[in-house]
């Protein structure tokens, strides 16, 4: 997937170089941000671990895998970010890495939510059947078959470069962006295919299970509350699957934005950074961390004891 493409437009911005006050303050934003996000992050994993209500629910089970892919991802995304200005060129088997790993992870978060999205039309739907279909070992095969989904679109083209690039060529530094790594036509080709595919069946899936939550909320009226807040949520969903689709057009994207204010190149480069690498990673905690009420009584309490805990600190000191 084209998931560092556009976070590794970045080292393509060095080319106009940033002064040294604006490259450290983007740096500086950007690093904040990341370490903001995970922060949180990491507390909803924490408030996951620490009770058995949520671990013995697939439906928090597939939330806080998002959780933890969002992490990979935004950590593996700044790390580009960071060490293009740092380095600029890249070790090519190290960036091969971090391409890779960004690519799982983008992979990942769309089969994500539509399966989040089909396990609340099932509990809507379909509650008699729910208990049977979703468990907690299904979900964990389901989750293992996400990766290995990923597994086989990452790896073949690494497969691919190995039968058609030397083997120096991972001895060598290179501008880290995945248009550079991954230029086969072949691996142009299969991406664009399997985009299409891809999005389709995702997108499809979200429809559905809308629709049908919407028709069995007009059903049954006793149902109608909870019908309603299934549907919010697969609206949620949609949203953030929207946002992390961005990173399938980010170059296109980007390539329109720079003709259109051909002067500001470099903030136009880092603002679409922001929107979408960043934002998106946002909206995970708030879906789940503030909308669902089980969650956010235990995520309060560890928040507010951190901030308790800070403060008496400050207080000592």
């Amino acid at each position: 997937m084209n998931s560092s493409s556009y976070a590794l437009n970045a080292s393509s911005s060095l080319k106009y170089r940033d002064s040294p006050s604006a490259a450290v303050a983007k740096n500086v934003i950007v690093l904040a941000l990341g370490f903001t996000i995970n922060y949180i992050n990491g507390t909803l994993i924490h408030t996951f671990r620490k009770h058995q209500i949520f671990y013995l629910n697939p439906r928090y089970i597939l939330f806080i895998h998002l959780v933890v892919n969002d992490m990979i991802q935004l950590t593996s995304s700044i790390s580009l970010f960071v060490f293009t200005y740092i380095f600029y060129q890249l070790n090519v088997a190290f960036c091969c890495f971090l391409i890779t790993l960004a690519i799982f992870t983008t992979f990942n978060t769309p089969i994500n939510l539509a399966l989040m999205a089909l396990e609340c039309y099932i509990a809507i739907c379909l509650p008699l059947q729910h208990a049977e279909h979703c468990t907690t070992k299904r979900t964990y095969v389901a989750i293992g078959w996400i990766w290995a989904m990923s597994a086989v679109s990452a790896m073949s083209d690494i497969v691919i470069i190995l039968a058609t690039e030397p083997v120096e060529l991972f001895y060598s530094t290179i501008q880290c962006e995945r248009d550079n790594l991954f230029r086969h036509p072949i691996i142009v080709k299969k991406k664009e295919v399997s985009y299409l595919i891809f999005l389709i069946g995702v997108l499809l899936t979200f429809i559905y299970t809308y629709f049908r939550i919407f028709f069995a909320a007009n059903k049954a009226k006793s149902a109608k509350q909870e019908s309603k807040k299934a549907r919010n949520t697969i609206l949620l969903h949609g949203f953030q699957l929207l946002l992390s689709m961005l990173t399938y057009i980010a170059t296109a994207l980007t390539q329109a934005l720079v003709r259109w204010f051909p002067k500001q190149y470099l903030i136009v480069v880092f603002i679409s950074y922001i929107i979408i690498y960043i934002v998106p990673r946002f909206v995970s905690p708030i879906v789940y961390g503030l909308r669902d009420k089980t969650f956010k009584q235990y995520l309060k309490k560890y928040l507010l004891c951190t901030m308790k805990m800070g403060n008496e600190t400050d207080f000592r000191l």
